[in-house]
C-alpha cells in the first residue's frame, strides 16, 4: 500500500505584526531624521525588535541607554514603552528637544497609576520586573506602587489599607496569566479594585487571540520576534498553553531549525507586535520552500486602530512645511 504524501499547510495568524503604538513610535524616529537630520538618539530600543533597531540605526539613529549619553541640545526620542517623570526632567537639564513616542495605551496605565496615588491607594502593578514599562509606570507614584510579578508573587503584597487598593499592569502580559494573577489577588484582598478600562492592550490580547485559535491545529508554531519583546515571548507561551505540540520563537527565518519541521504538517505562523511584515514574507518563502506551500490566512479581528504622532514633532513638522510653501513663493 503507497502512502498518501503527507499535505503541508501553513495558519497564518491574523492579526499579527506592527500595532498602532509601534507603527507610531517607528514613524516618529523615521520623520525626526527625515526633518531635523542626523543623528537622532534614541533612549532605549524604540519598540523591542533587533531589526528594526538595526534598520534605524542604518538611517543615522543612536540608541543609547540614558539622557546624560545625548550630547545637551541635541534631538532624543522617548520608546514606545513609556519613561518616567524624572527622565523627562534630565531631558530639560540638558536642554534636549526630547520627542515622546510612548505609546498611548502605556500613557493611560500612566496616568490611572497618577490618578490613584492622588487618591492616596496602594497600588498593585502586574508586570516583569525590569522591563522598561513597568520602570516607567511606578516611576508615576513610586511611593505608592509595588511590583507583582505573576501569580506567584501574590503572596508577598502588603497593603495599609485593603479597602484602598487597586491592580493595574504592564500591557503586554498573558492575558490568562493576568487574570490568575488578579483572581489570587482577590482571593487575599476581597476589596481590590480593578483599573477603569482593561490595561492589556488590545494588540496583544488579539494576537493570543488568535494564536489560541490556530495552536490545537499546529504541529509547529513559529512566532516571528525578539527575545526582549515581552509580547513576543509571550505568544509561544500562549500557543503551547493552547495546544501547539511545539512553539519557537526566531528573530529571522534563517534561525529556522529544519528539524522543527521535520514529520510537521501543519506549521503555524504569527509575529509579535514590534515586527515588520517583511521578516513575516521571509519566514513564509522559508517555509515554502521546504514544501509548505499552502497558506491560509485566519482572521479573527480586522484591527483599524491608528495614532498620531507625538504632538512635538507634528508641531516641528507643520512649521517646516510651511517654510517651505513660504520659500517657494
Amino acid at each position: 500500500m503507497i502512502e498518501e504524501p503527507v499535505r503541508k499547510r501553513v495558519l497564518l495568524a491574523n492579526p499579527r505584526g506592527y500595532c498602532a503604538g509601534v507603527d507610531r513610535a517607528v514613524q516618529t524616529v523615521e520623520e525626526a531624521l527625515n526633518l531635523y537630520g542626523a543623528p537622532i538618539y534614541v533612549r532605549k530600543q524604540i519598540v523591542h525588535n533587533k531589526h528594526v533597531v538595526a534598520t534605524l540605526e542604518r538611517r543615522g539613529a543612536i540608541f543609547v541607554e540614558e539622557n546624560a549619553e545625548v550630547p545637551e541640545g541635541a534631538t532624543v526620542v522617548f520608546s514606545a514603552h513609556g519613561v518616567a517623570p524624572e527622565v523627562h526632567e534630565q531631558a530639560k537639564a540638558r536642554q534636549l528637544r526630547a520627542i515622546d513616542a510612548t505609546c498611548p495605551l502605556v500613557t493611560k496605565v500612566h496616568q490611572e497609576a497618577k490618578r490613584f496615588a492622588a487618591d492616596d491607594y496602594d497600588i498593585l502593578l502586574i508586570g516583569h520586573e525590569g522591563h522598561e514599562e513597568v520602570i516607567g509606570t511606578a516611576g508615576e507614584a513610586p511611593a505608592h506602587v509595588q511590583l507583582v510579578d505573576g501569580p506567584d508573587g501574590v503572596d508577598k503584597v502588603t497593603v495599609r489599607d485593603p479597602a484602598k487598593v487597586v491592580w493595574l499592569s504592564q500591557t503586554t502580559l498573558s492575558v490568562d496569566e493576568t487574570l490568575e494573577t488578579v483572581e489570587r489577588l482577590k482571593v487575599r484582598l476581597p476589596l481590590l479594585q480593578s483599573p477603569p478600562s482593561d490595561d492589556i492592550c488590545y494588540a496583544t490580547q488579539n494576537r493570543q487571540q488568535v494564536v489560541k485559535q490556530i495552536a490545537p491545529d499546529c504541529d509547529v508554531l513559529i512566532v516571528v520576534g525578539s527575545r526582549n519583546s515581552s509580547n513576543s515571548v509571550r505568544l509561544v507561551e500562549v500557543a503551547l498553553d493552547a495546544g501547539a505540540r511545539a512553539s519557537y520563537l526566531v528573530d529571522y527565518a534563517s534561525e529556522i531549525d529544519d528539524a522543527w519541521l521535520a514529520g510537521a504538517a501543519t506549521v503555524g505562523v504569527t509575529s509579535g507586535a514590534s515586527v515588520p511584515e517583511d521578516l513575516v514574507d521571509q519566514l513564509l518563502d522559508h517555509l515554502v520552500e521546504r514544501g509548505f506551500e499552502d497558506v491560509s490566512e485566519v482572521t479573527t479581528v480586522d484591527e483599524r486602530l491608528a495614532f498620531s504622532l507625538p504632538q512635538e514633532l507634528k508641531r516641528d513638522m507643520k512649521a517646516a512645511a510651511a517654510a517651505r510653501a513660504a520659500s517657494a513663493d
